[in-house]
């Protein structure tokens, strides 16, 4: 069973993001595992915690998730043309211990999404530059880029267009053909 971890940029409750993260996780194939991973309760990074060898229980709980996962999936809203902080954080306390990143060649894809047209391109963008310092190898085509993603949603959070659906069918085809690449 290959393992999926999706990270989610947004902690709301009714976040666009985990609305389309329920949407696009039942388009893995069967022996595809996809689940949000928690990243809202992770303190913000300090280094001393680690060189003092006093990390938080949520960084060692995180880490050990991390580890079990093959693949990730990133779902974000773009706050201030960036990506929001938890997302950074996230990213911040998996690669360290320097030298113990649970990122290092896990294979990624990046959907970014906004109420308005920009479909938060600059975080998609942004997020981009971390992955190639982590070592994760990501998707570079097609690119997901959701816009108007309120307009798409029907009252119970599921995607009323066929053709967003295709297109995020396309999309998990392609990421799962590279996280195969990247496991052979």
């Amino acid at each position: 069973m290959t393992k999926v971890g999706i990270l989610l940029g947004s902690l709301r409750k009714e976040s666009f993001s985990k609305k389309l993260a329920a949407n696009v996780a039942p388009l893995f194939p069967e022996d595809y595992e996809a689940e949000i991973v928690e990243i809202g309760n992770l303190p913000l990074y300090n280094q001393d915690f680690d060189d003092e060898n006093n990390a938080p229980s949520e960084y060692t709980t995180f880490r050990n998730k991390m580890k079990e996962i093959d693949a990730v999936l990133f779902i974000t809203p773009e706050y201030n043309r960036s990506i929001p902080a938890v997302l950074k954080n996230a990213l911040d306390v998996g690669s360290r211990p320097y030298g113990a990143s649970v990122w290092n060649g896990k294979p990624a894809a990046i959907i970014s999404q906004s109420p308005g047209n920009l479909s938060g391109f600059g975080a998609n963008h942004h997020l981009r530059q971390p992955l190639v310092f982590l070592n994760m190898p990501t998707l570079q085509q097609p690119e997901a880029y959701i816009g108007n993603v309120s307009n798409l949603l029907d009252e119970n959070g599921k995607i009323k267009e066929e053709g967003t659906v295709k297109f995020l069918q396309s999309f998990v085809a392609a990421f799962v053909d590279m996280i195969k690449k990247y496991q052979a």
